[in-house]
C-alpha cells in the first residue's frame, strides 16, 4: 500500500491508542443565566409610600394633624389625601419681606425689620418678592421614612414657588413654607388652601441618628419660625 494508505491503515490500528473523549460541557464556555429586570433584587429598596399607608399612619400615630382623608377641591386650590402623597395648606399667618428699613438677610443674624407680619386670608407678595408661611398641619416623621416637597401646579404656573428642605426623620412640627413671587407683579396666596404636596419615602431600614437624636434645632416648631444658628 502507499503512504497514504498507510497512513489510513495506522490511524485506523486497532492497536493505535484512543483518545478519552472530553466529558460533556468540558471546554464549553458556559453564559450567564439572563434575569429579567423586574426579579432583580434591590439590596437598597427605597420605597414611595402610598394613600393607604399615609392614612393609617396618620389615623395611628398623629403623623398629620389636622388630616384630610380625600382631596377637597371645589372652590379652593386642592388639599388632603393624594394617591402618593399628602396636598398640605397653608396657614393664614405670613411674614413678608420689605426692603423698607434697607435691612440685610442674614441667615446667621435675622433681622426682624427685614419683613412685616400679616394675619389673613389672603397675603399679597410684592413683585419679586418673598414670604414666609406655614402649614396648618403639624407633622411628625417616622424614623425610618424621609419627607420631601414639590409646590402645587397651580402656583407654580403663576410664577409663584415654594420652597421646602426635607422633612427628617423623627422630626415633627409645623412646616415653615417660603413662597417666592418671580413675577414683576403682585402676587396672592390664599390661606388654609392647599400649597405644597409632600412625598414619603421608606428607607431601607430605620436610621442610625434620627433628627430627634440629635436634637436639631428646628425640633417641635410651632408657627412661622424664622432662621436659627
Amino acid at each position: 500500500m502507499g503512504v497514504f494508505g498507510a497512513g489510513v491503515d495506522a490511524q485506523l490500528s486497532p492497536r493505535s491508542p484512543t483518545p478519552n473523549p472530553s466529558p460533556p460541557g468540558r471546554g464549553i464556555k458556559r453564559l450567564p443565566k439572563l434575569v429579567h429586570p423586574l426579579h432583580i433584587r434591590n439590596p437598597f429598596p427605597m420605597t414611595i409610600l402610598s394613600d393607604r399607608w399615609i392614612r393609617e399612619q396618620a389615623q395611628a400615630t398623629g403623623m398629620i394633624e389636622p388630616f384630610v382623608e380625600a382631596q377637597r377641591r371645589e372652590g379652593c386650590i386642592s388639599y388632603g389625601l393624594s394617591s402618593y402623597g399628602y396636598d398640605a395648606r397653608v396657614a393664614d399667618e405670613f411674614k413678608i419681606f420689605t426692603n423698607v428699613d434697607s435691612a440685610v438677610v442674614d441667615p446667621k443674624d435675622f433681622a426682624s425689620n427685614s419683613f412685616v407680619d400679616r394675619k389673613t386670608d389672603v397675603c399679597v407678595i410684592p413683585p419679586n418678592s418673598f414670604a414666609l408661611a406655614r402649614t396648618v398641619e403639624y407633622f411628625r416623621i417616622p424614623r425610618d421614612v424621609l419627607v420631601i416637597c414639590l409646590g402645587k401646579s397651580t402656583y407654580a404656573r403663576c410664577g409663584i414657588i415654594v420652597n421646602v428642605t426635607p422633612l427628617e426623620p423623627e422630626w415633627e412640627g409645623h412646616v415653615t413654607l417660603e413662597f417666592s413671587n418671580t413675577t414683576p407683579l403682585p402676587a396672592k396666596i390664599y390661606a388654609n388652601e392647599g400649597a405644597c404636596q409632600f412625598l414619603f419615602l421608606k428607607g431601607n431600614e430605620p436610621c442610625e441618628t434620627s433628627y430627634a437624636d440629635r436634637a436639631g434645632k428646628y425640633m417641635g416648631q410651632r408657627g412661622v419660625t424664622l432662621p436659627k444658628l
